[in-house]
């Protein structure tokens, strides 16, 4: 509470100043996310370029709000930096640094076509290189990558999709309270957290779960030609460790992110003191392929409040998913 007090004194003290004062266009106390993006180098100092893209945190394609400010979502914040690497010449190869438990169908699907579309339209070299996760959507977005890398001790897999909704019906009954619904059809409310589903309405969600994983396999089998063993244990969801996943054929190598730099080099001919630059909104000091920022505003946040939640749980909601939900906090 104390914490709370002081944060929001210094706050009101700033706003009493800025009026006073009529200073107000030359304070920012964040970064805009309309703020243009900016080429960092992070290494090399010759000729052709690589651009790492960090890709960090449940994917979805819904804007992220802060406190006093809200923020492009990572599907967009990718995107822009792909549409602005298509116009420079000098860059050779992309390198996503992939760390993610997945994220929801369609946005998962939504970068998996635009890096596809991207490679296609360039002729430029991707490489995805996994470090903590590329689990479920997280490995669905790498599957356009020329080479796939996974750090030692990378999770990856969970090929599959998860349907995730809340449900209060008992805790209705507990308490008392009804919900009246009067609907145009009888499937009209299916799925609702008021009531338990029929199993006529549990039969339509197998089958549209059966569909999308399918879709994602379907993806595997395209890009990574597994044999047929293998694909059988892919299919099951599992995850598994760097070396599982080589041997299953869901990743092509297993090294550091200097490892898959060099790889980038070799694959686009570049010289071996190529830069290596990132787009971001902020400068920071000492910065090195390691930042685990993107380039998203505001990256020094704060907030007044905590829950003691993941964020993750605070911006899910029902619907499909390909995510692997017990890294996501469920």
């Amino acid at each position: 509470m104390r914490n709370f007090c002081i944060i929001f004194g210094i706050i009101a003290s700033i706003g009493i100043c800025i009026g006073v004062s009529g200073c107000a266009p030359q304070i920012k106390l964040f970064t805009d996310s309309t703020d243009p993006l900016r080429e960092f180098t992070l290494e090399g100092k010759d000729k052709g370029k690589i651009l790492l893209i960090p890709v960090r945190g449940v994917i979805s394609d819904a804007p992220e709000n802060h406190f006093l400010r809200s923020e492009p979502s990572m599907v967009q914040n990718i995107v822009s930096q792909l549409q602005r690497a298509e116009k420079d010449d000098e860059i050779k190869a992309v390198l996503l640094k992939i760390s993610s438990p997945g994220g929801s169908v369609t946005a998962s699907d939504m970068l998996y076509h635009e890096i596809l579309g991207f490679k296609k339209r360039t002729g430029m070299k991707v490489i995805a290189v996994m470090t903590d996760m590329a689990a479920s959507g997280g490995y669905y977005i790498s599957l356009p990558a020329d080479v796939i890398m996974a750090h030692p001790t990378t999770i990856t897999g969970s090929v599959g999709v998860i349907f995730m909704r809340p449900g209060v019906n008992g805790l209705m009954e507990k308490l008392g309270i009804d919900m009246t619904v009067n609907k145009s059809g009888k499937n009209k409310d299916m799925f609702s957290p008021f009531r338990k589903s029929t199993e006529e309405e549990e039969e339509m969600l197998r089958a549209m779960v059966a569909e999308l994983a399918e879709k994602f396999i379907h993806l595997v089998e395209i890009h990574r030609k597994p044999d047929e063993k293998a694909l059988s244990e892919i299919a099951t969801a599992r995850v598994c460790l760097a070396e599982k996943a080589k041997e299953l054929g869901l990743i092509d190598e297993i090294g550091y992110l200097s490892d898959a730099i060099e790889k980038a080099k070799s694959l686009a001919g570049l010289p071996e003191d190529a830069k290596v630059v990132v787009y971001r909104r902020t400068e920071y000091p000492d910065d090195n392929i390691y930042n685990t920022a993107d380039m998203k505003a505001g990256e020094k946040k704060f907030s007044f409040v905590s829950l003691g939640l993941p964020e993750s749980l605070t911006s899910l909601h029902t619907g499909f998913y390909y995510l692997w939900p017990a890294a996501a906090g469920f």
